[in-house]
């Protein structure tokens, strides 16, 4: 029996043992109506932080997940954050998001290329759709503007967030997302095809119980939080 074919047999089997105890009419119904109203969960009183204090709690997660955070003025100031990190890094070559807003920025001081990551690049520079404070966790969401073999295949990983864009918790960056899903297409909803929730560098303690960084991906994670501070590349 193929793959395929197996797969086929296992959900059908699910099928008929479900059908046999909920009516399947009903049960499809109440599955759509949830998907349409998207009903929140129980949010825990650290994912409700609001105003400096969600920006505080979301540096402080992300730094305890191994990842780098460095507070910048505006947009204007990421090219310049970039050429010392790859100055640190001792390269010059580095992949950037061909996204609008990154575009649109002076990379003068380099030579910059724009669109999907290779194996062979070693720092990738991607544009964030939001984040979760509660967790430290970014989110990236797949398209044209931001390919998502930039979050994997680089060995530095280095992503722009702007301040707004940081949510309390999981549940309202998915609000967001079915938001601008509606948006896109008026006759369905169309998210993306692909939505990465990155908190940290790769890790896995696998082997031994030995922390190792870069296992799967990333073995570095750099966040440029665009959030009026010093536009110098210093840590929080």
């Amino acid at each position: 029996m193929s793959s395929d074919a197996a797969r086929k047999a296992i959900f059908g089997r699910l099928k008929e043992t479900l059908d046999q105890v909920h009516n399947p009419t009903v049960r499809l119904s109440g599955a759509d109506q949830r998907m349409r109203e998207a009903p929140l969960n129980l949010i825990p009183e650290r994912g409700r932080a609001a105003g400096a204090a969600r920006t505080a709690l979301f540096v402080t997660e992300a730094e305890t997940a191994s990842a780098e955070v460095y507070r910048l003025k505006d947009l204007n100031a990421v090219p310049g954050a970039v050429k010392k990190l790859l100055e640190s890094l001792g390269t010059s070559k580095v992949k950037i998001a061909p996204h609008d807003k990154l575009k649109a920025l002076d990379w003068c001081a380099f030579v910059a290329e724009f669109g999907p990551a290779r194996a062979d690049d070693p720092v990738s520079v991607s544009w964030a759709y939001g984040a979760a404070a509660e967790t430290g966790t970014l989110v990236l969401t797949s398209g044209p503007e931001t390919p998502t073999t930039l979050n994997f295949l680089p060995d530095v990983h280095v992503v722009v967030l702007q301040e707004e864009d940081i949510a309390p918790n999981y549940e309202e960056v998915w609000s967001r997302l079915r938001i601008d899903a509606k948006g896109r297409k008026t006759d369905a909803t169309l998210m993306p095809r692909t939505v990465n929730w990155i908190t940290g560098p790769s890790r896995t303690a696998d082997i031994e119980q030995t922390l190792l960084l870069g296992a799967h991906g990333p073995r570095k994670l750099v966040i440029l939080l665009i959030d009026g501070q010093n536009p110098e590349i210093t840590t929080t």
